[in-house]
């Protein structure tokens, strides 16, 4: 009896560790060997309805809908960047000509990061042609650098991540009124295969941005929303 009592808490603790271990293994892993799934619409609308739940009213939840029809086509992962944005911005030329507007841009890409901010302004140049490109990200540039070039130029395009896209909003250093599209990285994964959505801080900033002004010109229908 004493061998069974002394051998069933070392059988349990083993099998605690390998239980621990094998959780731990199974995010990565998941991630690892899941097919790539593009996003569609729905998928930010669960997600926004899943942040909103617990702590607004029902008419507050109401207003923070988003229908179909604010949406544009997303990519099914077969379009490079510029490709995507192509498809999507059939009249982009009249829209580039005619804006004139200084402290906005015609589309802002929302991403996770500088560098992939930087990835995507690079692969964007068979779309872009001369278009103006400003970026809107915090590393090693100041938001008051940011908020003087936006008010003395006219840039058509504002590359960026949602924290300092928000800044730039709240300072009034950014006005949205000539925003027509907004488009989100939504299906780039980092080193960590995590999506722009997957990291907290990102995730939080970029709803905080939606709430703050996007939603509503959404659903005004002045601006329409691309998943990446």
């Amino acid at each position: 009896p004493t061998e069974c009592f002394l051998s069933q808490p070392e059988e349990k603790t083993e099998s605690t560790v390998k239980a621990k271990r094998r959780k731990k293994k199974k995010i990565s892993d998941i991630l690892e060997k899941s097919a790539p799934k593009p996003g569609v619409p729905a998928d930010l609308q669960n997600l926004l309805s899943q942040h909103f739940s617990e702590n607004r009213s029902v008419i507050e939840k109401e207003e923070l809908k988003l229908s179909d029809s604010c949406f544009l086509a997303p990519n099914d992962l077969t379009h490079s960047f510029s490709s995507y944005l192509k498809e999507i911005c059939s009249k982009w030329a009249k829209l580039r000509k005619n804006h004139q507007e200084k402290k906005s841009v015609v589309m802002l890409v929302i991403c996770s990061s500088a560098l992939r901010s930087l990835e995507l302004i690079k692969s964007m140049t068979a779309f872009k042609g001369d278009c103006r490109v400003v970026k809107l990200f915090a590393k090693h540039i100041k938001i008051k650098e940011q908020m003087d070039l936006l008010e003395k130029g006219v840039f058509h395009i504002g590359v960026g991540t949602p924290g300092r896209i928000k800044a730039l909003v709240e300072q009034d250093g950014l006005c949205l009124n000539a925003t027509k599209y907004l488009i989100l990285d939504w299906n780039w994964r980092d080193q960590k295969l995590r999506r722009m959505m997957d990291i907290p801080e990102i995730k939080k900033e970029t709803i905080d941005l939606l709430e703050m002004s996007i939603i509503k010109l959404c659903r005004e229908g002045s601006v329409k929303l691309g998943l990446f």
